[in-house]
């Protein structure tokens, strides 16, 4: 990302921060771009590879080559890692020990505990997510090249190269059917993909110009 700049020392900032984000609007699950592009993003289930049997880790390798030699269109695979913070699993641990009256009970659970607090200091333990993005490029909107621009600041907001409504629709068009196509793929796979909602967009955006603190979670027990 491009860092604005002064041109004189008493001139004002000539872009800011939000200036410089390509996003334009989230509209029913489907981000707009300053440049009359858009995508869908889908969050996607996981499935470990390692613990299937050898035919099924066959079955499942032929179903991802067909997956992808089935793609007629760009797609992205983002995956987002954070780190887990197992404080609150750690306070739930103790505060479940004492309650224990069984002295053995009470050494097991002191051990695992020790054993939690060794695995943390030897690896960090992270939170992984998984997305596939499909997009619709400005292009499809019949612009030529030298027409596919960014948004301009201005009073009144930011214009895109056609009206909202009419990128939107014509986004729809283009991202469903890739869409339902990469589900029916994808259950193949054992893996399910969840179209984000405008909720889930705003989010995982902010989420990712914003970093959080590592995440906190309950662990096994929790």
């Amino acid at each position: 990302m491009a860092i604005p700049f002064l041109s004189t020392p008493d001139k004002t900032i000539l872009s800011t921060t939000q200036d410089l984000i390509p996003l334009a609007d989230i509209v029913d699950g489907v981000v707009i771009y300053k440049n009359g592009g858009a995508a869908q993003i889908m969050e996607s289930t996981s499935l470990n590879f390692g613990l299937l049997s050898e035919n099924e880790q066959e079955a499942v390798i032929a179903s991802y080559a067909g997956l992808l030699n089935s793609f007629n269109f760009p797609v992205q695979i983002v995956v987002r890692s954070q780190k887990k913070d197992i404080s609150i699993y750690m306070n739930f641990l103790n505060e479940a020990q004492s309650k224990i009256n069984n002295p053995k009970l009470i050494h097991i659970m002191e051990d695992y505990k020790n054993f939690i607090a060794e695995a943390i200091k030897k690896k960090n333990v992270l939170s992984k997510k998984f997305y596939i993005v499909v997009s619709f490029s400005p292009f499809e909107l019949g612009l030529g090249k030298s027409l596919v621009t960014t948004f301009r600041p201005s009073k009144k907001g930011a214009l895109l190269p056609f009206p909202k409504s009419y990128v939107v629709r014509k986004a729809k068009i283009a991202l469903f059917p890739k869409r339902e196509h990469l589900a029916r793929q994808a259950r193949r796979l054992n893996i399910q993909l969840k179209p984000l909602s405008n909720e889930d967009l705003i989010r995982l955006f902010y989420n990712t110009y914003n970093p959080e603190p590592p995440v906190k979670e309950m662990g096994i027990l929790g």
